[in-house]
């Protein structure tokens, strides 16, 4: 699920750093925070997979201009149970009417359109605002509205209080200013809008307490004796931020049960089933031929060094702070030690390995693979990112063996489609592997591979989890869904995602496959854990090893047939019975002017998603045929429209 902070006209950068900041420590590795712009907003299916849209402190003014033609979209986002944050300036532009510093040069009055709140916003609350400046700020205290909670030390810059008439039934006072005249003038207000939610603060509870800009505010108020105990008051500050997240319907780990994931790289380990070993001795060779005069591979994105898993050889021998260089640890033993790898079983990944194919069979690899798929494994458990690792890193790329699995427990900066971050916490079974085609192979053919890999993934799931996989189905182009049954009726839950990138270089095209799936994640990210209500204890063969072998396995046959028929034709079949599609009515934004089309199926030659315009118009295509990689499916609106 995604968390989106605008960032657009009349944003301040220290705002919008701070939210970012604020909202990346607490919510985790649960969602993925992503920066969003105006137009996104007006034109982007950004809706769905949404959990939060946050407006943050700025100017009114610009927002009101900017955002204008996204207002509807945002409205009925809310309306139909989304939330938003607005900090300042995007609490006053959430309200329905504002005046600010009435009789004044800076002056600002008017009716505003979005009416979250649907009263007046009236400010400054305190004298002294002055624009694209910090000397009118200062520090403030706020009372919670049950009268329990004194929070001291928030920072204040031209906020204003919440003008709540009796009648608004749908508004509920979060907190007042501790005004020493007594005035009880609201602060920040939670209100009930459709079936959504809509949290405005008009103090600034996502700056740290700790922070230069906050001390220095706080020097300047008559708080600023207060600030003795930074650390306890900088505790309150996340507590009432995690509190409005919760009014606002996030789920996530609470700070003191929260484990963080790494800050950087780990060690990288690399293993091969005992027929394998010799590609292994090759490799470590290879890397060792390319090393500079300290022992390092200096390559396009990162720096490697090789190290032997020997009797003498200890991890700890390896600086625990980064040092810019990943390392990488041959282990040359089979059975392979599950010593180094506490979140990931070696030994039962390859033992299922074995067991999957006793299951489904072994098959010869087609050339020029030199091992079947899963034989040779690289792991980490923490890596920037397994897709990059594999497809930037030119010098290591040329002299890796096909195929190769990259596996990480973590990804720090893992990749989706486009610009998509995917977010990669404890749970998510998340890998890319290497693969080359024979040189005859048609690269017209090569788009088929993400449907082959999502079909894979698919058809492994059911595998593992017997009757409950049956409700894991293929979105077009690259995602993997899950049909799961709530009070409201039959919803589709986003599992999983496919990313596949092709590098040309000397010696053929290399094809980099990435995938990340969420296995046994806790809430709020849905897992096909989730699909039994008694979580994975209920599915024994449920574990991360498994899927990982049984993916390797199903997709290692897939490949040598597809391989060997030089298209997808043995697959159509298969592809379109596990798919979401088949004679879905969609509307065309991707064509002028739209047309509503009937979804039949994929074209054979490239790929393309056939389409049949609903109605034919004398001198109008027959077909309208759409790519992949150019265009983005709102599958809930019914929507494709071209990918920006």
């Amino acid at each position: 699920m995604n968390v989106l902070v605008y960032s657009g006209p009349g944003v301040s950068q220290t705002s919008l750093d701070a939210t970012l900041s604020t909202l990346k420590s607490l919510l985790g590795s649960n969602f993925a925070i992503q920066t969003v712009s105006p137009k996104a907003l007006e034109s982007e299916p950004w809706t769905v997979g949404c959990a939060l849209l946050v407006i943050p402190g700025g100017r009114d003014l610009p927002y009101l201009a900017s955002l204008e033609r996204a207002i509807p979209k945002i409205v009925g986002y809310v309306k139909a149970g989304g939330s938003y944050l607005g900090i300042c300036a995007g609490a006053y532009f959430a309200s329905g009417r504002i005046e600010w510093e009435i009789g004044t040069p800076m002056e600002v009055q008017g009716e505003r359109p979005l009416k979250f709140f649907p009263g007046l916003s009236k400010g400054c609350m305190y004298p002294g605002f002055q624009y694209d400046t910090e000397l009118g700020a200062r520090t403030v205290s706020i009372t919670t509205s049950n009268g329990e909670k004194v929070i001291e030390g928030l920072y204040y810059n031209g906020g204003g209080e919440f003008v709540v008439q009796e009648s608004m039934k749908d508004v509920e006072p979060l907190a007042y200013y501790n005004d020493p005249h007594g005035s009880r003038s609201i602060a920040g207000v939670s209100c009930t809008f459709g079936s959504g939610k809509a949290v405005l603060w008009h103090i600034h509870p996502e700056y740290p307490i700790t922070g230069e800009l906050v001390v220095a505010a706080a020097a300047r108020s008559t708080e600023g004796a207060a600030m003795a105990h930074l650390p306890q008051l900088e505790t309150q500050r996340q507590i009432l931020f995690c509190d409005t997240l919760r009014i606002l319907g996030l789920s996530f780990p609470s700070p003191a049960n929260h484990r963080d994931p790494p800050t950087h790289p780990l060690p990288q380990h690399i293993y091969a089933t005992e027929r394998a070993l010799s590609i292994l001795e090759a490799l470590e060779g290879a890397l060792e031929s390319i090393q500079n005069e300290h022992g390092i591979v200096d390559d396009t994105i990162d720096s490697f060094k090789v190290h032997k898993a020997s009797a003498g050889f200890n991890t700890r021998d390896i600086p625990l702070e980064f040092d810019g260089i990943q390392h990488v640890v041959f282990h040359q033993e089979y059975p392979p030690n599950d010593d180094v790898a506490s979140l990931f079983s070696i030994s039962s990944y390859f033992d299922a390995l074995r067991e999957a194919r006793k299951t489904r069979g072994s098959c010869t690899p087609s050339a020029p693979l030199q091992c079947e798929l899963g034989d040779i494994l690289l792991y980490g458990e923490a890596i920037s990112s397994t897709q990059t690792l594999l497809e930037r890193n030119i010098k290591t790329l040329e002299v890796l063996p096909v195929p190769l699995l990259s596996l990480a427990t973590y990804q720090l900066s893992g990749r989706g489609r486009g610009s998509n971050v995917w977010v990669s916490p404890l749970g998510c079974l998340q890998w890319s592997l290497l693969l080359r085609p024979p040189p005859q192979f048609p690269t017209g053919k090569l788009v088929f591979i993400q449907y082959l890999v999502g079909l894979a993934v698919v058809e492994a799931c059911r595998d593992v989890m017997g009757k409950l996989g049956d409700s894991v189905v293929l979105k077009w182009p690259n995602d993997i869904y899950a049909k799961v049954k709530t009070l409201r009726g039959e919803e589709m839950k986003k599992i999983g995602g496919i990313l596949v990138n092709t590098v040309f270089m000397a010696g053929g095209v290399r094809i980099i496959v990435g995938c990340g799936v969420n296995v046994l994640n806790d809430p709020p990210i849905f897992s096909l854990s989730q699909l039994h209500p008694g979580g994975s204890k209920a599915i024994p063969k449920l574990t991360m090893e498994n899927m990982a072998a049984t993916i390797m396995v199903i997709f290692g046959r897939m490949w040598n047939e597809f391989i060997a028929a030089g298209s997808f034709e043995p697959f159509v079949d298969l592809y379109l019975d596990r798919w979401i599609h088949s004679d879905q009515l969609v509307t065309l934004e991707s064509v002028h002017p739209p047309v509503r089309a009937r979804i039949v199926g994929i074209t054979p030659e490239y790929g393309l998603l056939r389409t049949i315009p609903e109605t034919y118009k004398a001198g109008g295509p027959e077909f309208i045929d759409l790519q992949p990689d150019g265009n983005s499916f709102d599958m809930m609106a019914g929507l494709i429209r071209t990918k920006k």
